[in-house]
């Protein structure tokens, strides 16, 4: 695994609407891999690599969930307004990144007294957003000379690799823009024209996704995202979707699309053809790229590719790399073989 490009993918800020910089890290990176790169009107990154057919859209979004600066009170504090998922349990005394006219690293802190000075009762409070707020550590004249409302902020915290997995936040969906990055790379050859969409906004509704594959009007359609491997304590395994170490996950269906069975079945023998290891997913929240893709136009062929991450929308998402190489091995070869695919009904 190139943990390299991948840990320059993670700890790169863009939530979704503010996607400048971790758009210039994709750019540069697809740029070598494609004929032509452009931006559209919303801030979607397309790569085009020329072919004869059918037309083919990856799709990865590039977006990550975080915050907004929503209030700065008279001592410097800032209250948030959440950009997309989250799971407040998670959050108490993490760093963020808060992107002013610098970058400020602060603590994301709730609104209580310390734990020396609880009562018991009070120790068993369980907290909202609107009782979080960061704490950037500097005077509340200075924040105020260099925080704006409206600045983004982003969960900050390195990626942790071991021989086996990696750790981090926004392994959703900065795993997908790799899987994307490396499956173009180790494509050998193609013949399908394939538009390589890094997207933005899809944390808060598969906005980027919709317009570019409105433009792009694909036959076939790839999004390219995590999913949740529910394989934790807690959960029986008729609650896993696609567990860690299963390989790359192919999508039946998930909350917003049901992928076309030509493409899951070719994805299949794809899988055993080349000794990939894959597994089936059936979900019934949550959703990908895909979602907007087949209501594109007068609608496509779609399917997702994923991999199996645990601890979702956390700062400790969790994937192994067994999946994550399995996941590029799999859309490689997809790409080399798009063509053979009937698109008649």
């Amino acid at each position: 695994m190139n943990n390299e490009l991948l840990t320059r993918l993670l700890t790169t800020p863009g939530i979704s609407g503010r996607e400048s910089r971790i758009r210039d890290v994709a750019r540069a990176e697809l740029e070598g891999l494609v004929d032509e790169v452009r931006t559209d009107p919303l801030g979607n990154l397309i790569g085009v690599r020329n072919g004869s057919g059918p037309r083919v859209m990856l799709a990865a979004h590039m977006d990550s969930i975080g915050f907004m600066v929503k209030y700065i009170d008279d001592r410097g504090f800032i209250r948030l307004q959440t950009i997309g998922g989250f799971d407040v349990r998670t959050l108490v005394m993490q760093r963020v990144l808060v992107q002013g006219k610098a970058d400020y690293v602060g603590l994301l802190c709730p609104s209580s007294k310390p734990i020396h000075l609880l009562t018991p009762e009070e120790r068993e409070r369980s907290y909202k957003i609107e009782d979080m707020y960061v704490d950037v550590l500097l005077p509340a004249e200075e924040v105020a000379e260099n925080v704006s409302i409206g600045d983004p902020i982003s969960l900050h915290r390195e990626p942790h690799y071991s021989d086996r997995s990696v750790t981090s936040p926004y392994l959703d969906d900065r795993l997908g823009v790799y899987v994307m990055l490396e499956a173009l790379r180790a494509a050998r050859e193609t013949q399908c024209e394939i538009h390589a969409v890094v997207t933005v906004q899809e944390e808060v509704g598969l906005r980027g996704a919709g317009t570019s594959a409105h433009a792009i009007r694909p036959d076939i359609g790839v999004a390219l995202d995590v999913t949740i491997a529910g394989d934790v304590a807690g959960a029986d395994k008729s609650q896993w979707v696609a567990p860690l170490g299963g390989g790359t996950a192919i999508s039946v269906m998930d909350a917003d699309s049901i992928s076309d069975p030509r493409l899951v079945a070719k994805c299949k023998e794809l899988a055993e053809r080349h000794g990939i290891k894959a597994q089936l997913e059936v979900r019934g929240r949550g959703g990908t790229d895909a979602g907007a893709i087949v209501l594109a136009g007068a609608g496509a062929r779609a399917i997702t590719i994923s991999m199996p991450v645990r601890y979702i929308h956390s700062v400790n998402e969790t994937a192994l790399v067994e999946d994550i190489d399995a996941s590029v091995a799999l859309t490689a070869r997809f790409l080399e073989a798009a063509h053979e695919v009937d698109l008649e009904w």
